[in-house]
């Protein structure tokens, strides 16, 4: 059955700390992972990760926000940061927390300004596409301000030795599409989130929709999991 699956397994998790993550490909690949790293806070993440959270300033949005851990590490800092998420049951959770949330996604912002937007945990992925980044990116230069920077993070999937996954990289190219480009949904219980697509791009695919787009990388660290400091043009 059609429905949120993705916040009633975040309810699962911030309830009893334990839960799976059911991810399902479309091309039948199935993974599990352990969701409580939704509620995981900064002592867990990456380093380059980590280092994002000090240029973050001003009135900051982020996209994507899950169960809120990168919204509530800036909380406790004193920032000023609220949060927006397809999934009503990913809200529920953020506000249970304490945090400042509301049902929204990357296609359908917030009015700004918004002094940074954050797509951390790996949200750049949220660009979707090649076509879908070059809309994203320009939507969201239309919230930010003058001064502005996006923080975010992505996997070059291009790294990876399980030869199911470099075989999807080869139908997707067929497709005509990026070879990291999932389309995916989650799963748990009786519920399935619709399909999405999820694009991991590796830096140079990046950089490529970058350069007709109103932001420039400033800064990129790491890898295959990396971060990005991307300003105005």
């Amino acid at each position: 059955m059609i429905g949120d699956a993705f916040g009633a397994l975040l309810g699962e998790a911030a309830a009893t700390g334990a839960a799976t993550e059911v991810v399902e490909r479309d091309d039948g690949f199935v993974s599990r992972g352990d969701a409580g790293r939704y509620l995981q806070g900064p002592e867990f993440w990456a380093a380059h990760e980590v280092a994002l959270l000090e240029r973050a300033r001003g009135r900051i949005l982020d996209i994507g926000c899950g169960a809120g851990r990168h919204m509530a590490a800036l909380r406790d800092r004193g920032a000023d940061v609220r949060g927006i998420d397809p999934s009503p049951g990913a809200v529920a959770v953020c506000r249970a927390r304490g945090l400042t949330a509301e049902v929204g996604d990357i296609e359908a912002l917030p009015a700004g300004p918004f002094d940074t937007l954050l797509l951390m945990g790996g949200n750049l992925a949220l660009l979707g596409s090649p076509a879908a980044a070059a809309r994203r990116l320009s939507a969201m230069a239309a919230v930010a301000g003058p001064d502005a920077v996006v923080l975010g993070s992505n996997i070059d999937p291009y790294h990876s030795p399980d030869p199911a996954h470099a075989g999807y990289h080869r139908r997707n190219r067929a497709l005509g599409r990026p070879g990291g480009q999932l389309r995916v949904r989650v799963r748990n219980g009786d519920l399935v989130t619709e399909w999405m697509d999820y694009w991991l791009a590796s830096v140079a695919e990046l950089e490529t929709v970058l350069a007709t787009s109103p932001w420039r990388a400033e800064r990129v660290e790491g890898g295959p999991f990396y971060s990005v400091v991307l300003v105005r043009r």
